[in-house]
């Protein structure tokens, strides 16, 4: 009774612990971003491919989100705009095998506890108890492959006259989603969080998942 009750705790830990989900990505970011900067207008830079291209115009719109939530404003005048906004990404596909040791009995607890001998316990004063009950525990290997997928995201910041380079960052994230329209998102809320951030300082960014990813 006490090994189910056990396992049932355990099953519901692991299921409490599964419901919390983040997208950690590594952000490093370089810039040299005036300290005074009253104009924000912006306009978006690609090409004519990239203008047809409806995922490509999806994540534009994420970047726009939250270039607007930080002051910028898009000028449709691309000649008016004082700074230029670029973007390109990718996904790659490695695949992982892994081979981990396996517990026959996970609540096996050999011949010296919890209450075992040597051990204090009710069974220490059980003259009917005997240590040596306990099999030794098995253990066996458990065989198995998964791919982990690489996404990135770069985006840059530059002035519309003279093409320098204000904010340039880059973002890369590592897991199981295969899916970039559902994980960019957070690549792009992770390129802007602490804008503009110290220059070539590398940082972990964690975000929540939100229940309807």
């Amino acid at each position: 009774m006490k090994r189910i009750i056990s396992l049932c705790f355990a099953s519901l830990l692991l299921l409490l612990g599964g419901c919390t989900t983040v997208v950690s990505s590594n952000v490093t970011a370089f810039n040299e971003w005036p300290a005074d900067l009253p104009n924000k207008s912006f306009v978006f830079e690609h090409t004519d491919a990239q203008n047809n291209d409806l995922e490509y115009r999806n994540y534009e719109g994420l970047v726009r989100s939250e270039l607007q939530r930080l002051g910028f404003v898009q000028q449709d005048n691309a000649t008016a705009a004082q700074l230029k906004v670029a973007l390109k990404y990718d996904i790659t596909a490695r695949d992982v095998h892994v081979v981990e040791p396996v517990v026959a009995d996970p609540m096996w607890y050999g011949p010296y506890g919890p209450y075992g001998w040597g051990r204090y316990g009710p069974r220490y004063f059980d003259p009917f108890y005997d240590p040596f009950w306990y099999g030794p525990q098995v253990v066996g290997q458990r065989e198995y492959d998964y791919q982990l997928f690489l996404r990135r995201l770069n985006i840059t910041i530059t002035r519309a006259a003279g093409g320098q380079k204000l904010y340039d960052v880059s973002v890369s994230s590592e897991g199981k989603m295969s899916s970039l329209p559902a994980v960019m998102p957070y690549l792009v809320r992770s390129a802007f969080t602490d804008f503009p951030g110290k220059s070539g300082v590398p940082h972990v960014v964690k975000i929540k998942v939100e229940d309807q990813q």
